[in-house]
């Protein structure tokens, strides 16, 4: 249920146009559904602002469409993060949602429901290397079915720095930027040098053996001399993205408030 919908229905039961037996029975599933493997949170949505967010691994193909299922009836907007091919494939097999999309880079199943407002400013998201986009595109699409707008900046890494200065003017626009590097993780400190906005780090887990899995970046920007820098876990684009989100929007608010 959106905060929209419960306040309508709060107004109704206020009016007398809606028995209290009858709203009770509307708000049954709040603040969780109980599916017995899952109990599915409907209650983010007005406690965040964006709905819970399914993660696919470890789960089977029934129970992801069940969840999946529960969150749609909802009329909110659904994402599914880390899901292969075959889990969109069973779930367009079921014919139980519609309209669903598969984005491959990001691995993620998307339902887009309700149209929400744009961000004033385009978040941008950067990559050192090429290898770095399927993170990144995990990230863009967490953030933009939250309502923001991006821009995926790719390959402008420390073995050629050059290709990341002109996109400096740009970058020193934003409320905050996500920088995803693997290797040595170094061009989140090289960024967060050049710009006076909050720098999220995603280490990733492109490297050699002495990358240890994204360890060698992670902890590089752990240990950055740059201020200004906050560090994910390893991989999660998702969370840099939430994150990122949730600044960007105080950000506009508080912008909307001052032209008010």
């Amino acid at each position: 249920m959106q905060p929209e919908q419960l306040q309508q229905l709060l107004e109704q039961v206020k009016t007398g146009q809606l028995e209290i037996s009858d709203a009770m029975e509307k708000l049954r599933h709040l603040p969780f559904e109980d599916l017995g493997f899952a109990n599915v949170d409907h209650h983010r949505q007005i406690r965040r602002g964006f709905p819970e967010v399914i993660f696919c691994p470890g789960k089977t193909n029934e129970q992801i469409i069940e969840i999946f299922d529960s969150l749609a009836q909802r009329g909110n907007n659904v994402l599914a993060t880390r899901a292969e091919q075959h889990v969109f494939d069973s779930m367009v097999a079921s014919n139980r949602i519609s309209n669903v999309r598969y984005e491959k880079s990001a691995r993620a199943i998307i339902l887009e429901q309700k149209e929400l407002p744009k961000s004033k400013t385009i978040l941008p998201i950067v990559t050192a290397g090429t290898s770095d986009i399927p993170v990144a595109s995990e990230a863009q699409v967490t953030a933009e079915i939250m309502g923001q707008r991006t821009e995926l900046i790719c390959d402008v890494g420390v073995a050629g720095l050059h290709r990341l200065f002109k996109h400096i003017p740009k970058l020193q626009q934003a409320n905050i930027i996500i920088v995803v590097a693997g290797m040595e993780g170094a061009l989140a400190s090289v960024l967060g040098g050049l710009v006076s906005c909050p720098v999220i780090a995603v280490p990733t887990s492109i490297g050699y053996g002495a990358s240890f899995h994204g360890l060698s970046a992670l902890l590089t920007m752990l240990n950055s001399c740059a201020s200004g820098i906050t560090v994910v876990n390893i991989d999660n684009g998702f969370s840099a993205a939430v994150t990122a989100t949730l600044i960007n929007r105080k950000i506009d608010n508080a912008s909307n408030m001052k032209s008010d």
